[in-house]
């Protein structure tokens, strides 16, 4: 049997399959986010460009920091005419980290500027394992 290599052009259904939007496109709601982590604490800083600080909620429950977000285009809704193209989004999205079970709501501290969200919370302390001690034989 002999191997003919394959033209550029011919059909490939696995280059096809990945050709799908479902594994191309990029979700535009996706909170764009980076986490620092400090000698005591976590930094996470969240993209949310277009949002007031009146739009966005954050929450912990069960260990999860909840970061949830809320926009609405309503008011550019109520002028004549017809989209053409919309690609800016609105509506509701959100996004969770596992901070730890110790981790209150008092223990987080928020401030919102330029789009972004910083968070700023306390590293969960492990639990320190009591080294076994033995009694010295005299």
């Amino acid at each position: 049997m002999m191997m003919v290599p394959r033209k550029r052009n011919d059909f490939d259904l696995f280059d096809e399959i990945f050709d799908d939007p479902f594994f191309t496109r990029v979700d535009t709601r996706l909170m764009k986010t980076d986490i620092k982590e400090k000698k005591d604490k976590y930094v996470v800083d969240v993209d949310l460009p277009g949002y007031d600080k009146d739009d966005i909620k954050i929450e912990i429950n069960n260990g999860y920091l909840t970061v949830t977000a809320e926009k609405s285009n309503s008011e550019e809704d109520k002028e004549e005419g017809r989209y053409i193209r919309k690609e800016r989004y609105s509506g509701q999205c959100s996004r969770s980290f596992y901070v730890g079970d110790n981790v209150k709501d008092s223990d987080v501290k928020a401030s919102f500027k330029n789009g972004i969200l910083t968070l700023e919370f306390p590293k969960e302390k492990k639990e320190e394992i009591e080294e076994k001690k033995y009694i010295p034989i005299e």
